[in-house]
This record gives C-alpha cells, structure tokens and sequence, in this order.
C-alpha cells in the first residue's frame, strides 16, 4: 500500500515537471576552457541524472568485494554459532565426544572462540581425558589472553572435581597473582583449604573470603566451626586455649561443636574444674545435648558435688536422655552402682545409644552379669553395624 502511494506521487510529479519542461525547454549554454557547449535544460538534467548514476554504479562495484566477504563473514559465524549450540546441546545430553568435536570445528570460523574452547575442555573432562582437557584450555588461554581468570578459573573448577589438588592449587595461586581479591577464586581457594585440610591457611583466609561475600553464610560457619576446633584442639596449656578462644567469632561462639571443643581442651590440659564451672555456668542459660553429655564426662576433684548438681537438674528435666546418661556416669564415678542402673535402664527405654549400651555393658560387668553385660554389649554394636552382630561367645578359661 505504502509502496503504490510513492510510485503514484512521483508519476504525478514527474508528468508536472516533463510538462513544464517541455513547454519551455529553455537554453543552458556552458563555456570550459575555449568550449563552448550549448543545450537545453532538459539535456542538462539528462546528463546529470547519468552522471550521479554511473558514480553509484561505480561505488557499488568498488564495495562488492568487501560486501561479498561480510556476507560470506556472517554466513561463517552463523555456522559457527550452529555448531556451537549443537555442541553445547550435545554435551548437555551426555554426547561429550561428539559434542566435544562440533565445539571444536567451530572454534577456527568463531570471531569469539574461548566459549567453545572452555565448553571443549569440559566435554573432554567428562569423558576423563585430561590431558586433552588442559589443550582446549592452553588453546583458549593463547587465542584469548584477555580472558585469562576465566581460563585459570576453568581449569582450577575441574582440576577441583577431579581431585587433582596440587595442580588446583597451583592454578588458584597463579590466578591469585593477576587477580588477588577475586571473589569466586578465593571461594574455590578456601574449599581446596578445607579439602586439604590446611585449617591455618584457611584461617587467614577466612576474613578476605568473608569480605568479599561469594560464600554463603552457613559455608562460612562451617569452616570457622572446623578452623576453631582444630586450634582449640591444638591448644597445649591454659594460656593457649583462652587466646584461641579470644580469636573466635561471635556468632561462631555458640555453636555446639566449639563449644564441645573449647569444654574438651580444658579438661585435656588439666583444668577439670574450670570446665565444670563454666560448663555448668553455661547449662543455665543454654540447655544443649552435646553440652548435657559432656557434663558427664568431666572428672573434677569433688564428683559428689558435681552428681548433686546433675541430680538437681533432673528436677526440672527428668526425661531427658542425655541428663540421665551425665547423671549415669557420675554415679559410676561414685560408685553408686543401684542409681547408676537405673538411670541407664531409663535412658535406654527412653532413647537408646550406642552410649548408653556400653556404659550399661561395664556395669553389668562390674556387677558380675556376664551374659546380660554381653547382651548389652551386642545391642550397642548393632544399633552402628551394617550387619546383624552375632551373639558374643563366652569364653572360659582352660582347667588348670
């Protein structure tokens, strides 16, 4: 519609311009250099018209060549780019070797390549081909020296999953040169870490990976949970124990696990005493299992005092397991071989443990019921074996 309105108007206009030209054609005459040339006005638009004309020939036969290789330029791209989707389909099915090879093929026609040379170096990694992974990777490291971080970022995420440590290592520290603050490389640099098991280095590394905020909080608590246990457990003395536990966090204070730790420590260099009073300090106000159980556990000089207290508290948690297990050792610290009893046979109706089994076990052995001691004994075991234990044998001596 459009079209047809424009081809109308110019016939108009042309018809009013070729009628009012030729009712007075008019003279144009034009002098160069001693020529003379002499026309009408309608030859002179004539001519000009052939001018303009064969100048736009000319410049359109002059730009074919470019044109012609920007045409045959975007028909190679887009085959490039089909062979990269089909690729990346290929290796999102599980295809990895014939996705590796579509990927591959288009890389060389590709005006940006490193996506299909990092995508090839996974397909490769997939099919366990790490030495032709790390090729892809050089490659799109030398074609693309711009993109280097993702390169070595690349290469440290599969050298990671195939637990290739070392080589992990060298990467993240060789990125760490280009890139020191590199939020997602000091994530992969603080799991490595923790893999490794290097808990100082991952301790100094905590605050900057904190800093930068790449690691999810509940990441971050469990490897200042594991950092703080080891040094606590690492602790040989008194001194050392209260300077770790000045360099925990917060909010990493109260969780059970350093909280165990930090009780432990105390009572592995000597200072039983301190540990109950602090611990028992602590119950007041922070109920907790882990901590109820170790409260058992702890060996101070005055065990009367300290089954008095656990006593007391069975007032106001009288089924509790883990109590009644605490209270349960310290009456067989204290010889109370009755009350002992009874409150392990409560906590193995209530709840039972591998724990309460074995304490029940040496009672019962203490008490000299072998056959029930045994019984007590084999319970234990199967509530942690994968198979049924069998029933333990009672061995005699030989006759003298």
């Amino acid at each position: 519609m459009k079209t047809g309105i424009i081809v109308i108007l110019a016939v108009l206009v042309s018809a009013f311009v070729a009628q009012a030209l030729f009712a007075d054609l008019g003279y144009v005459a034009i002098s160069i250099r001693g020529y003379l040339i002499e026309t009408n006005v309608l030859m002179l638009l004539i001519g000009i018209g052939l001018f303009v004309l064969t100048i736009l020939i000319a410049m359109k036969l002059l730009a074919a060549p470019w044109r012609i290789g920007e045409a045959a330029g975007r028909y190679r791209a887009g085959r490039a780019g089909q062979k990269l989707t089909l690729g990346m389909i290929e290796v999102a099915e599980g295809n990895y070797a014939k996705g590796e090879k579509l990927l591959a093929r288009a890389a060389g026609s590709s005006g940006a390549p490193l996506l299909n040379y990092l995508q090839a170096a996974r397909a490769a990694h997939l099919q366990g081909q790490d030495e032709r992974r790390d090729e892809w990777l050089k490659l799109a490291y030398e074609k693309t020296p711009e993109a280097a971080n993702a390169v070595l970022l690349t290469q440290a995420e599969l050298q990671l999953d195939r637990g290739q440590h070392e080589q992990a290592l060298a990467t993240l520290r060789r990125l760490e040169e280009n890139s020191r603050e590199h939020s997602y490389a000091l994530a992969l640099l603080g799991r490595l870490y923790y893999r490794l098991e290097d808990w100082a280095m991952l301790a100094d590394l905590l605050p900057r990976i904190e800093k930068q905020g790449r690691v999810t909080s509940d990441t971050l608590d469990k490897w200042a949970v594991r950092v703080h246990r080891e040094v606590l457990n690492a602790a040989a003395d008194g001194a050392a124990i209260d300077s770790a536990w000045r360099t925990v966090p917060k909010r990493v204070k109260s969780h059970s696990e350093v909280l165990v730790a930090y009780f432990e420590a105390l009572m592995r260099v000597g200072l039983p005493d301190r540990a109950e009073k602090e611990l028992a300090g602590r119950l007041k106000s922070d109920w907790r299992g882990p901590l109820v159980r170790l409260y058992g556990l702890i060996e101070t000089a005055d065990t009367s005092k300290q089954l008095s207290r656990a006593e007391a508290w069975l007032d106001r948690h009288a089924d509790d397991p883990d109590l009644l297990l605490a209270t349960a050792r310290l009456c067989l610290r204290n010889e109370l071989w009755g009350k002992a009893r009874s409150y392990l046979e409560t906590v193995i109706g209530l709840r039972p443990s591998p724990e309460a089994y074995q304490e029940y076990g040496h009672l019962l052995n203490q008490l000299g019921e072998d056959d029930a001691a045994a019984q007590a004994f084999r319970d234990g075991l199967g509530m942690v074996a994968e198979a049924p234990v069998p029933r333990l044998v009672q061995l005699k001596a030989d006759p003298e």
